[in-house]
């Protein structure tokens, strides 16, 4: 019968989003743990950093005021590989590269921007086109990563720290500094790809939605 099909239905819709709650407060309790960890070892930027990943996490759940209220937890686990990462591998390069320095920074830089931008198109009325999506999460990883080098500015001119202003000559600063925006511009390039192709296309996204008991989207339609 109809109702019978539709409450089984809605049962599965629920069972999905607790599901991808359960993963996703998982992948919340990963960072918080990470950002300790960075506390610990003396890295209050990189802290901060997982801090404001926690908080774009909870977003949802805050908003909704519902636990299961949460982005796919695909993402969130996309976010904490760098994180972790970056305090597991610190120091080790591989051809030269410090893997706690582009690679790590600016591939978490637009895990950042891809949360906020799954949240827009999960959670809100907004419905990115699949262009405009890809540059969106490229501009909001530059941003955050032009946000992300004042900060270590800032930090070495108040606090005495050498992110930034570690004794080299100033266009030497200023060229790493570039590349790393280059390298902030293809993390978000990559990072939009990823959104459009999977957690736009292939990811089942319903479930992230708080329902009422008549199976509408609060604040939207079926």
């Amino acid at each position: 019968m109809p109702t019978s099909e539709t409450g089984v239905g809605l049962r599965r819709l629920v069972e999905r989003r607790r599901l991808n709650a359960v993963l996703g407060w998982a992948f919340v309790v990963v960072l918080c743990l990470i950002g300790v960890g960075a506390v610990v070892n003396g890295r209050p930027l990189w802290a901060g950093f997982t801090l404001t990943l926690v908080t774009l996490a909870v977003v949802p759940a805050v908003a909704f005021r519902q636990v299961d209220a949460m982005v796919p937890w695909g993402v969130l686990a996309l976010a904490s590989i760098p994180s972790l990462g970056r305090l597991l591998v610190v120091g080790q390069t591989v051809g030269g590269v410090t893997l706690t320095g582009r690679i790590t920074t600016y591939v978490a830089v637009a895990a950042a921007a891809l949360i906020l931008v799954v949240e827009l198109d999960v959670f809100t009325p907004v419905r990115l086109s699949d262009s405009f999506a890809v540059a969106f999460v490229a501009i909001a990883t530059v941003a955050a990563a032009g946000l992300w080098a004042e900060m270590r500015w800032l930090s070495d001119v108040l606090l005495g720290t050498g992110f930034l202003l570690d004794g080299r000559p100033e266009h030497v600063i200023e060229e790493a500094l570039m590349w790393d925006f280059v390298a902030a511009t293809v993390a978000g390039v990559i990072a939009g790809v990823c959104f459009e192709f999977y957690f736009r296309r292939y990811a089942d996204t319903t479930p992230r939605y708080p329902v009422d008991p008549g199976g509408k989207r609060e604040g939207g339609d079926t």
